[in-house]
């Protein structure tokens, strides 16, 4: 299936999209605190994501039930908020997609619940920094495979390993589009889609500890690790525009 290019005009509207999901992820961070609870941030989230007159996009896709996959220690993607408060030391995982005019806008981080373990400390900096090793390195031509290769290889020379089966991807007018980009290569890495002009895409590490191999709960959402460690989850949106990738959900 080809992958969509978007035109400048139609990257202008998926920024507004983009950079209201990095307003909300702020909003998130700045709030979590021992005694919260997931449910309370997810609605803090809604709230303001309909005070912009956009749409919390996650909100009833394939059926997911808030507006937030909020993650929680060793759920490292696709959590379903719950009612039990934060506390000192947790590792929670936010990832917000907002639709505005009919474009769409995914990003998320992972942070700490006041002070944490320093090796999740790491894992945090490693999954957020692979994306600007791979954004560094990106250019017009080369294949998703080898962006794949990009941050597989960042993700394991810090002492980590890529979750399984799961990928970041392109976005535009529907949330998840083609291409799927995964945190490790299968395969060939010079072989596949190309990188063009035009392209929106969100990349997304999703890190374990031991092993890479995914768990899924009993709910058909929460996601784990099977060494059952602490897992961490970052993305952002990109666009490449002129020749350059740029991320289009940094925080301001």
């Amino acid at each position: 299936m080809a992958i969509p290019i978007k035109k400048p005009k139609e990257i202008e509207e998926i920024k507004k999209s983009a950079k209201l999901v990095a307003k909300t992820l702020k909003l998130l961070r700045e709030n979590t605190q021992p005694g919260i609870t997931p449910l309370e941030l997810d609605k803090l989230a809604e709230d303001f994501i309909r005070s912009y007159n956009a749409r919390p996009a996650f909100k009833g896709l394939y059926d997911f039930p808030n507006s937030v996959c909020i993650s929680k220690n060793g759920c490292v993607i696709h959590g379903i908020p719950d009612n039990e408060p934060l506390k000192e030391g947790d590792v929670v995982g936010f990832d917000v997609g907002v639709e505005i005019n009919g474009w769409y806008g995914d990003a998320a981080i992972t942070v700490g619940v006041g002070e944490i373990d320093e090796k999740y400390k790491k894992m945090i900096e490693v999954a957020k920094n692979a994306i600007y090793y791979a954004v560094d390195n990106i250019k017009p031509g080369m294949r998703y495979k080898q962006i794949s290769k990009l941050l597989e290889e960042y993700i394991t020379s810090h002492g980590f390993v890529p979750l399984k089966g799961y990928s970041g991807h392109g976005i535009g007018r529907k949330p998840h589009e083609e291409p799927q980009i995964l945190n490790y290569v299968e395969g060939k890495a010079n072989q596949g889609e190309k990188v063009k002009n035009g392209h929106v895409f969100c990349l997304e590490p999703m890190l374990c500890q031991k092993c890479g191999e995914p768990i899924l709960a009993d709910n058909g959402w929460d996601v784990y690790c099977s060494d059952l460690e602490v897992g961490v989850h970052y993305e952002h949106q990109i666009a490449i525009v002129d020749n350059k990738a740029i991320i289009l959900t940094e925080e301001e």
